[in-house]
């Protein structure tokens, strides 16, 4: 074993893990749609690491603007005004709709989503946030009470004032529902109801991601996005939207609101605003919402927010994008790669009970039974991911899924080689399922 193995088992306190039964592999290097590990090893990287390497790993002209600004100037207190966050601020707030001009910088998703919920609650009065149950915002306190995955439950102090609604999955239905028309309607009239047992007077926010990702990676179904906005409109509601995850190119689009026509209040980014090369979130803020603290103090703030480094890759980042066409290549890969290789896949595979996504954004539904949906074990599940590790490519997995989520850049010769990686590893997941 290296001695930065030896270092990390004996220094470093992992997320989200038992210390003692986890064994780190060591990356030593990534460029593009791939890192090495310490034997020098190559991966295909289909997780973008936590799903933020957006335009792949060491794309050169964000280093050479992270390398120049750091020649420059390091760092500056966020009371000062600095060309590059003004530039990121100006460039972000120009991927929004009409009637956003100002952004809050955070360090990153979790506090992009606790500052969001702060400022509604500022806005209107109102203490409690719907969100879903099927969701992830962040590991901070408000933010891991907000989420809906089972992650909360350790951390649930019950006085976040998180009020927990079902959104809408057809595949997975709360409702009974049977087409998309059904689980929108029937998911509308469960968070009407919600929203009139809970009062409405007492809302600030409902808080939605706008694509669910690590739960899932499930489109809203037509309609469902308008509805909810109707219902915050009728009751004074604060909408939040969360693309730290969806947003920046990863659903086809530059942002996955953008899909969808549906104009919210607050907007929380993260991840693909800059690949994750220098940590950055923040809130995209409605001017409604921005002029309640044109002459009254926002108690809020961090000391690096807006840092230099964080937003130098994010304007390098951005200009990149749109001169190397990265979004259009993410929504061509959905649509001529992963959307018919995949339904491919889940033509042969028994172990295979539901694929969707857009863009470079995929999720796989492994089950044990295709007729009950029973989720396949997750022993079975990490056979299949051993399988993806094995033939060198590494995937993104959660509770029975195989998430796929390479970076936006993925040429279209490296996305067919990841799905026929998986073609082979799927194979173990066939043996623990009935067709």
């Amino acid at each position: 074993m290296s001695s930065a193995y030896e270092l990390d088992r004996k220094h470093v306190f992992h997320s989200w893990s038992a210390q003692a039964e986890i064994t780190p592999m060591v990356i030593t290097a990534a460029r593009g749609s791939y890192v090495w590990d310490a034997d020098d090893r190559r991966y295909l990287d289909f997780s973008s690491q936590l799903v933020f390497t957006n335009i792949g790993h060491q794309h050169p002209r964000v280093v050479a603007a992270i390398k120049e600004q750091a020649d420059r100037l390091c760092t500056i207190a966020p009371q000062h005004a600095n060309e590059q966050r003004s530039q990121a601020a100006a460039l972000i707030a120009g991927l929004a709709p009409d009637g956003f001009e100002k952004v809050f910088f955070t360090n990153g998703g979790a506090d992009a989503n606790e500052h969001a919920v702060r400022m509604a609650r500022l806005h209107t009065g109102r203490f409690k946030v719907l969100t879903a149950y099927r969701s992830y915002h962040g590991g901070t306190q408000t933010a891991i009470n907000l989420t809906g995955d089972p992650r909360r439950w350790p951390n649930d102090t019950a006085t976040a004032g998180a009020v927990h609604f079902f959104g809408p999955f057809l595949y997975r239905s709360e409702f009974h529902a049977t087409t998309p028309e059904e689980e929108c309607e029937r998911a509308l009239h469960h968070l009407a109801r919600t929203i009139e047992a809970e009062g409405p007077d007492t809302i600030a926010a409902i808080l939605l991601e706008t694509i669910p990702g690590t739960a899932g990676i499930f489109e809203p179904p037509p309609g469902y996005l308008a509805g909810v906005r109707e219902l915050c409109d009728r009751h004074g509601i604060v909408l939040i939207l969360d693309e730290v995850m969806a947003g920046f190119g990863r659903a086809g689009t530059w942002l996955a609101l953008d899909r969808y026509g549906v104009t919210p209040d607050l907007i929380t980014f993260a991840k693909g605003v800059n690949s994750g090369y220098v940590p950055l979130g923040g809130v995209i803020i409605s001017d409604p919402i921005a002029d309640t603290f044109a002459h009254r103090p926002y108690p809020g703030g961090l000391t690096y927010s807006g840092h230099p480094l964080a937003t130098a890759a994010a304007v390098a980042t951005i200009h990149t994008m749109r001169d190397e066409g990265i979004v259009e290549n993410a929504e061509r890969l959905g649509r001529e790669v992963f959307g018919p290789g995949l339904a491919e896949l889940a033509q042969r595979h028994p172990c295979v009970g539901d694929v969707r996504g857009v863009g470079a954004f995929w999720a796989i539904d492994l089950v044990a039974d295709r007729t009950t949906r029973a989720m396949l074990e997750p022993t079975a599940l990490g056979e299949v991911v051993a399988g993806c590790k094995a033939a060198g490519m590494l995937p993104f997995s959660n509770t029975n899924r195989i998430h796929l989520v390479p970076p936006c850049t993925m040429s279209e010769e490296e996305a067919r080689e990841g799905l026929a990686i998986l073609d082979d590893a799927l194979k173990a997941g066939d043996v623990h399922a009935r067709a």
